[in-house]
């Protein structure tokens, strides 16, 4: 079993800043790709930004206000959103794609998801 825990979530004014965090734990012997995703009420759920093989890839909307970064702890990210507009509010979920040790495999898993709400 492999679970992803987020934490961070919560209500900014806009041009304010948060930071989330996600922790993975389990039977992990590698992560391929590791990062956030965010669904807006009505709408699909879309990338946010990802840690790739060591390529960070971000959507056009996080570029330059968004950073995501690895944590001292073991696989764990975090995501620092600055300059937040009310267009950000959403529902933003971890996801990583993993190697498991036990069994022996590759797991896609999602966080429950923390809600980030940006007042205007």
């Amino acid at each position: 079993q492999v679970q992803l825990v987020e934490s961070g979530g919560g209500s900014v004014q806009a041009g304010g800043s948060l930071k989330l965090s996600c922790a993975a734990s389990g039977s992990i012997s590698a992560i391929n790709t590791m990062g956030w995703y965010r669904q807006a009420l009505g709408k699909q759920r879309e990338l946010v930004t990802v840690v790739s093989s060591g390529i960070t890839h971000y959507a056009d909307s996080a570029k330059g206000r968004f950073t995501i970064s690895s944590g001292n702890a073991k696989n764990t990210v975090y995501l620092q959103m600055n300059d937040l507009k009310p267009e950000d509010t959403a529902v933003y979920y971890c996801y990583a794609d993993v190697w498991t040790q036990i069994p022996a495999g590759s797991l896609e898993v999602w966080g429950q998801g923390t809600l980030v709400t940006v007042s205007s």
